[in-house]
């Protein structure tokens, strides 16, 4: 049975379902597509956005603050059970995280923290801090128990937008971005421990070390054009699935967000 899955940031679902590059969704032939940073509930949305014909559609929207975050699954068939949010309390209320359990694997959705703005001294100065690191930090520590918890009875499978490129191959300027949040040591070392521990990226699983491939571009400075971009959107797999991965691959071709969608095929 293959089983293809699709993952895209869209930052801001009300946006985009109003643009011509929407008709993505409608085309898909997936059988699960994760979306993140959606930043609206379900009431906000046309029906049709919200709960699409030949769907199943669950949703995590911030508490916290309106117009934040969240994630939205859309998938083909009914799953066994449906969680939001991590069990720990400290990382609840931000609609970053759905849990579907199905027979042969557990699926996360994610929108991981970001380091947040970069503190200043007393004269203005940058000290090299990020506000949010410790929280994101926090939450990828929290997010590896619960999914090491789950992967005790099955298989894990992860996407979403993490917020780190991994290694200098997956951001066009590493050198000039080694103290910015998103390519700091601890949130690289983070993926580092994640992937010792089993975890596979898929797309470096079937394409290598190859350069140039992004997936995310600062609006600022026509970077998608010059392709000045980040690979910070992933489809992880525990090794238990690795003879399963068939293809992983972006969609850089795809606009409407500052994100392009990346994609995932298993056969199980």
């Amino acid at each position: 049975m293959l089983i293809k899955f699709l993952s895209w940031n869209v930052n801001g679902l009300r946006a985009i379902s109003g643009k011509p590059d929407w008709r993505w969704f409608a085309e898909t032939d997936a059988d699960i597509v994760a979306l993140q940073e959606t930043k609206a509930r379900p009431e906000q949305l046309a029906p049709t956005v919200a709960n699409p014909e030949g769907w199943q559609a669950y949703w995590s929207s911030s508490e916290v603050k309106k117009g934040y975050s969240g994630v939205a699954v859309f998938n083909r068939t009914e799953p066994l059970s449906v969680a939001a949010e991590l069990p720990e309390k400290e990382f609840q209320g931000e609609g970053r995280l759905l849990h579907l359990e199905f027979p042969d694997f557990h699926f996360f959705n994610g929108y991981f923290p970001n380091g947040g703005a970069a503190e200043l001294d007393e004269k203005g100065k940058l000290t090299g801090r990020f506000k949010r690191v410790p929280y994101k930090m926090g939450f990828f520590k929290a997010f590896l128990t619960h999914a090491e918890a789950c992967r005790k009875t099955k298989p894990v499978v992860v996407c979403g937008d993490f917020n780190i490129a991994h290694r200098p191959v997956d951001l066009a300027r590493p050198r000039e971005n080694m103290n910015n949040t998103g390519f700091l040591p601890e949130e690289r070392a983070f993926l580092d421990n994640f992937t010792a521990m089993g975890y596979i990226d898929t797309f470096r699983h079937v394409h290598g070390d190859i350069g140039g491939r992004y997936s995310w571009w600062s609006y600022k400075a026509r970077a998608r054009e010059k392709n000045i971009g980040w690979r910070i959107d992933y489809f992880f797999v525990s090794g238990e699935l690795g003879p399963a991965i068939k293809n992983a691959w972006i969609e850089d071709a795809v606009y409407g967000s500052d994100h392009c969608p990346v994609g995932l095929m298993l056969e199980l």
